[in-house]
């Protein structure tokens, strides 16, 4: 991860939670109020975001400490205390929900993640992400697809041609598009192109596409079809795959799976900020 980009994110998220000033913390304590809290896991998971909990406190105040006790990508228990954050009142109190929040997310997406590997193991099939992240945290979501044990597919429409249905349309035909786009990129920037059909499948190969992605077929269709396609060629397959199918798809012999769920629809890992009475250990 980047790590001077992730402190321009962090900046910017804290100056939107604060505004003009902490009201609540700054009526109740002093600047030399000094204080420590628990970051606990309250369901079973895997952890993401240890970079977040040792950016945010700094930036807020240079003397503030967290001590994080697992790694990304650690499977953790309920109950499992992974970080103590210690530092003045005010400072705990005006990073714990920026830090919350984005932590919570990536453990889910590594959470999601690691479910989706394990049910694709032994297949040697790959889990990859898409570009369907949330503006502003698409860094931070791959990012936890990686800690999960996932694959990054693009990063944005920058770095990989990616040729779908709209591109194929305006340019007249799957040749057409190819040819294009072999005439502007260069030697190192691979061409993907989305297939609906057997026909365009074979379109796609002709045309001479690095990346086929099988989208929207089924597994039955992926498997009559796949012989088709030249072992140098990678295979893809995305659109209406599910948890429950996942297994079904993988079964089929394709190079990558491609799962839009894993960042745009996914459960946040409930973690919480408490202040224990006694000290404990991690």
């Amino acid at each position: 991860m980047n790590n001077i980009k992730l402190k321009s994110m962090l900046e910017e998220f804290l100056k939107e939670d604060l505004g003009d000033g902490d009201l609540s913390s700054e009526s109740v304590f002093a600047e030399s109020d000094q204080g420590s809290f628990y970051l606990m896991v309250k369901e079973d998971g895997v952890f993401c975001g240890r970079s977040v909990i040792e950016t945010v406190f700094r930036l807020l105040s240079p003397a503030a400490s967290a001590e994080v006790h697992v790694e990304d990508g650690d499977e953790v228990k309920e109950g499992q205390l992974i970080a103590k954050v210690s530092g003045s009142m005010r400072t705990l109190l005006q990073g714990e929900r920026v830090v919350l929040n984005l932590i919570q997310r990536m453990s889910g997406i590594a959470t999601s993640v690691r479910k989706a590997v394990r049910k694709v193991e032994g297949s040697g099939v790959r889990i990859c992400d898409t570009r369907k992240t949330t503006p502003g945290l698409r860094m931070l979501e791959k990012y936890a697809v990686r800690a999960g044990g996932g694959f990054n597919h693009r990063m944005g429409l920058y770095d990989a041609v990616m040729l779908k249905d709209n591109h194929i349309s305006f340019a007249g035909s799957i040749a057409a598009a190819v040819e294009k786009a072999k005439q502007h990129c260069g030697h190192t920037v691979k061409i993907e192109v989305e297939i609906e059909s057997e026909e365009g499948l074979i379109e796609a190969v002709d045309s001479g596409a690095d990346i086929i992605m099988f989208d929207n077929c089924s597994p039955h269709q992926i498997r009559e079809w796949l012989p088709r396609v030249p072992a140098a060629v990678i295979t893809e397959a995305s659109g209406g795959i599910t948890e429950e199918n996942l297994s079904d798809y993988a079964s089929t012999g394709v190079g990558y799976i491609s799962l839009g769920y894993l960042t745009h629809s996914v459960k946040s890992l409930d973690i919480s900020a408490r202040v224990l009475r006694q000290e404990v250990e991690c």
